[in-house]
């Protein structure tokens, strides 16, 4: 059974930084995409790796978060720096194969909060 876990959020001041990570059991994915949703938004893609290295980030987060990925640790990490309250979301790791109809698959979300 493909399990993905995310870890990493937490609370934090606006201008600081937190790193989410999440790891795939059993597969490895062709994209690995961070999503997030905040309370009574519709869920967006903030970043996506392709396995080929090829990145593209949500405008809103371009040059202040940084999507990284450790292939023989089948991981993948978010850093996000200068966070701004409304960065506040849930933030979920999804993994699809190549394939536009791949089956995806997704993580449990984990909880970010930017607040002073």
């Amino acid at each position: 059974q493909v399990q993905l876990v995310e870890s990493g959020g937490g609370l934090v001041q606006p201008g600081g930084s937190l790193r989410l990570s999440c790891v795939v059991s059993t597969t490895s994915f062709y994209y690995m995409t961070w999503y997030r949703q905040a309370p009574g938004k519709q869920r967006e893609l903030v970043a996506r790796m392709a396995r080929n290295g090829s990145t593209n980030y949500s405008p809103s987060v371009a040059g202040r978060f940084t999507i990284s990925r450790d292939f023989p640790k089948n991981a993948v990490f978010l850093q996000m720096n200068s966070l701004k309250p409304d960065d506040t979301a849930v933030y979920y790791c999804n993994g699809k194969g190549v394939l536009s109809d791949s089956p995806e698959y997704w993580g449990q979300g984990t909880q970010v909060t930017v607040s002073s």
